[in-house]
């Protein structure tokens, strides 16, 4: 997906290229993650960062580990599980350890189970917080000492994930106070980053990598400690009391809220309501308006395309959300040619890091324009976003972005003059493909051979179709009718070419791209897929697309593989050669909101929810390996997926869009349902507080011998329902 690869890899250099090499898995490692804003948080399951293992836990502020390990012991010993979680809002961790039995140094006994200590932590802006009650349910008064061991070694999230670096900054001695212990490095950026560990209790002993509480328990007695650990990169942020940032933490919302949606099945209303956390997690509050981090625990940052799918899955319940992505990426869009950014005038950004690397070049991801899919769909979503509410005031502060973003298409993105868009770096160590599927081997033809550069794959010539048909509307609205004239001719002679250039009937799909000299990568593949929703695939041929994508080399059974099993290339466990992809999976699904043919949306959700049910806390992850579905099994973890992403998470919202044809016209006032249909796992769906403009509606939607009517069950304001059937 982003930027270097997926998570727990290395980053390795080959020439004068960065290639991940996955050397641990988050299969075989449980571990609990938290996210507030810059800062995140992987645990392990007693709640510890450990420095042994993956390496991968700690405390991440600005893309930066400001705490590697913390350690909690009861007298040398390390506590007994009993069991940890995140809340089911992922805003805290609890975690719940005994003792084991022990011999004190004093010479006295504690008998395993005797003392409980309940850990919560939770993240707010800058800062970690614990609290940590210790009883004693023993018979006898219990004297022992808690032990918290800790390290910081700021390292960059960059090295954490393999880079290695050539050079270092300067670590500044620790400042050891009565409760307090803080670390600091100067970064070759020139920033101080600082770590504060602090306690409300005094400790019996403190250096600068423990701190030691000694602690007398009468029977049934118990203490309370909190430990705060507070991140700045140079910032001098304040930091609130315990006290403080608890009431904020139970107070955070998110338009994604606004909307009720519950269902007749408890299986999709857990993976609903799981997702709606997971998004709630990931948004945050930037100075353009909210936008949703990429995802935990190695995309905490913004990504265009990410931003822009997320936005677009969550549209038709949370416009404000796709208004703030829009506004962001209008902020970020790049005014410039720099090729060590792979940035060129008007084009939209792939990902921004604040990390001390990033910052002085050494990777090129400080901000980095490498996505060639970025810059239409930020005009696809600008012109959904004015289909769904009307807000031409907003359109008309960001006009000069699109103008610019369609200037990148046609001066830039076209770069041999043949009215198709392609891509290929400038930046020696940018990204090779700069589609959504960005591993390296990803691009191929029929017999393996990888395809060279500059490549035109499928999806991004639908997207430049659909965005200028798109924005035609905006321009007509704005007052610019020929400017929205030849927008419209413009993609009527793209989608003319399109058919001749990529159509392959052997396939019966779009071929996945054509390669430099114009040859097709005559390979079936899930991208062929994209080109359903964005209006490019003529109708004769959607039907054709619609069938392939049901058949079993394609179908898992959880959802649709990434290139079908009959492909050479095919590897379910590859990263994106044979794997399934949630998002993907909801854009594919979505190009069947307005067909009457639903078959293909209704086996989407089925596939997906049916995963959901498999997998810890109904979390659809990045993604899974593409292996057929098995009896009694779940699917498959893909080893290095990041168990939280947002486009992950703005699936079930999509592909539940799809089956019921919702379809909302600010401008006219109008909810649609085209075709509404569901599947046979869903009896019933009801939608409360869907604002439409100045108006409101709550609906029922009731699946009745195989149809799907639509009861108003309240509405405010001039509001109309429309149903197609």
């Amino acid at each position: 997906m982003e930027s270097t690869a997926p998570a727990m890899a290395d980053i390795i250099k080959v020439g004068n290229e960065l290639y991940v090499r996955a050397r641990s898995s988050l299969a075989d490692s449980e571990t609990r993650a938290l996210m507030h804003g810059d800062l995140f948080a992987v645990f392990d399951r007693h709640g510890d960062f450990q420095s042994v293992g993956f390496g991968k836990h700690g405390l991440f502020y600005r893309d930066t580990r400001h705490l590697s390990s913390l350690l909690l012991c009861l007298a040398e010993e390390r506590l007994l599980l009993l069991g940890s979680a995140v809340r089911e809002d992922n805003a805290v961790l609890a975690v719940d350890l005994t003792n084991p039995h022990l011999e004190l140094p004093n010479g006295g006994r504690l008998p395993y189970g005797s003392v409980h200590i309940y850990r919560t932590k939770f993240l707010n802006r800058n800062t970690c917080y614990e609290r940590m009650r210790v009883r004693n349910y023993g018979l006898e008064p219990a004297s022992f000492e808690l032990l918290i061991q800790f390290a910081a070694d700021f390292a960059d999230i960059f090295e954490i994930r393999g880079y290695r670096r050539s050079n270092r900054g300067t670590f500044l001695p620790p400042e050891v106070h009565k409760r307090s212990v803080t670390f600091a490095y100067q970064g070759l950026d020139g920033i101080i980053r600082t770590t504060t560990l602090s306690s409300t209790l005094e400790p019996a002993g403190i250096t600068d990598s423990e701190m030691r509480f000694r602690l007398d328990l009468q029977p049934g007695v118990e203490k309370e400690l909190v430990i705060q650990v507070s991140c700045d990169a140079g910032g001098k942020l304040p930091v609130l009391s315990y006290a403080e940032a608890a009431i904020a933490r139970d107070h955070r919302e998110s338009e994604i809220d606004s909307v009720e949606i519950h269902t007749s099945n408890e299986q999709f209303n857990e993976w609903l309501n799981r997702s709606r956390a997971d998004l709630r997690t990931t948004i945050t509050e930037t100075s353009e308006g909210p936008y949703p981090y990429a995802g935990v625990p190695w995309f905490g940052t913004p990504f265009g395309r990410d931003g822009l799918i997320t936005a677009l899955e969550c549209l038709w319940l949370d416009p404000a959300l796709a208004k703030g992505v829009l506004r962001y990426l209008a902020l970020t869009q790049a005014t410039e040619d720099n090729p060590v950014q792979d940035a060129e005038p008007g084009k939209i950004l792939h990902e921004t890091r604040k990390s001390e690397l990033s910052q002085i070049g050494e990777v090129p991801f400080g901000r980095y324009y490498g996505s060639a899919d970025s810059t239409p769909l930020f005009l696809y979503l600008a012109a959904a976003y004015f289909e769904r509410t009307a807000d031409l005031e907003f359109l008309k502060t960001i006009w000069p972005n699109i103008e610019l973003a369609l200037q990148w298409i046609e001066k830039f993105g076209d770069r041999d003059g043949d009215g198709f868009v392609e891509y290929g770096r400038r930046s020696g160590k940018g990204l090779v493909h700069q589609g959504w599927k960005d591993s390296q081997d990803s691009v191929f033809h029929a017999d393996g051979s990888l395809a060279e550069p500059p490549i035109a794959v499928c999806e991004l010539q639908a997207y430049v179709y659909a965005a200028k048909i798109g924005i035609s509307e905006v321009a007509a609205a704005l007052g610019y009718p020929e400017e929205a004239r030849k927008l419209v001719e413009e993609a009527k002679a793209l989608r003319e070419r399109f058919q001749d250039a990529f159509w392959s009937e052997e396939l019966g799909l779009y071929v996945l791209a054509l390669d430099k000299d114009k040859n097709q990568c005559r390979v079936a593949s899930s991208n062929a897929g994209h080109c359903l929703y964005t209006g490019i695939a003529t109708k004769e041929r959607v039907r054709k697309i619609m069938e392939r994508f049901r058949d079993k080399a394609f179908f898992s059974g959880f959802g649709i593989r990434t290139i079908p099993s009959t492909e050479k290339r095919y590897n379910p466990m590859a990263y994106h050669n044979g794997s399934v992809w949630p998002h993907d999976n909801a854009l594919i699904a979505f190009g069947c909101t307005k067909s009457e043919y639903k078959d293909l949306a209704c086996e989407i959700l089925n596939g997906l929810l049916d995963a959901s049910i498999f997998l810890d806390f109904h979390r659809l992850p990045e993604l899974f390996c593409g292996f057929p579905r098995r009896k009694g099994r779940g699917p498959t973890l893909y080893p290095v997926a990041c168990p939280l992403q947002a486009w992950a998470a703005g699936t079930v919202f999509l592909v539940l869009q799809a089956c019921l044809g919702l379809s909302i016209r600010g401008g006219e006032s109008r909810v649609y349902f085209y075709y509404p249909t569901l599947p046979k796992s869903i009896q019933q769906v009801r939608i409360r507080n869907l604002r439409v403009g100045n108006g409101s509606v709550d609906l029922e939607l009731r699946r009745r011998e195989g149809a799907v009517s639509v009861t108003i069950l309240r509405r405010e304001g001039d509001l109309e329902i429309v149903t197609i059937k």
